[in-house]
């Protein structure tokens, strides 16, 4: 009786691993480690503040950042809070954006507009990471404002989550595409 019940346990255990693990594969990039300090009554407290942008160059996308006493569990920090914050994009068969579109945070903006097959992505900075890693291959985009590395990740963020299709306009207004 026992050795049934230790062999159900063991297959439980190995399912409940195997649940917990995406079975899609996401690119991870680092964009900025940052040493950061805090101080304390017994003097300063050094920690790591990483950047990381995870996707699957298909059209799901996101922006984590975590701090933590050393490197590596900062990195794995911001991996698993870019995984809760993913978000899903429209990509074109041109590997594109559907339309133009801005983005805000903070003091910066980020203008992005789609380009012609073959062109590239033209951007700088984070917002090329973001760019590269959502599996988009033709854009021009251009940050205004600040060179903040993490806002400007964010806002490509939130200009990527303002992209539509026509399908979801034409649901928005109660029309038939045709």
């Amino acid at each position: 009786m026992s050795t049934d019940l230790k062999q159900v346990n063991k297959l439980k255990k190995k399912s409940r691993r195997t649940d917990n693990r995406n079975d899609q594969k996401f690119v991870e990039r680092l964009i900025k480690i940052s040493r950061v300090s805090k101080v304390t009554k017994g003097g300063k407290k050094l920690s790591f503040r990483a950047i990381v942008v995870i996707g699957d160059e298909n059209g799901q996308v996101g922006v984590g950042v975590a701090k933590a006493d050393d490197v590596v569990n900062a990195f794995k920090k911001a991996k698993t809070d870019a995984r809760k914050h993913l978000i899903k994009i429209p990509i074109t068969k041109s590997l594109s954006i559907p339309h133009r579109v801005t983005g805000n945070f903070g003091a910066c903006k980020i203008i992005m507009r789609p380009s012609i097959e073959g062109s590239g992505v033209i951007a700088g900075g984070s917002v090329r990471t973001v760019l590269e890693v959502a599996g988009i291959k033709n854009v021009i985009a251009k940050q205004l404002g600040s060179d903040n590395l993490l806002n400007n990740a964010r806002a490509s963020i939130c200009a990527l989550e303002n992209l539509t299709t026509k399908s979801q306009v034409a649901r928005k207004r109660d029309l038939n595409v045709n």
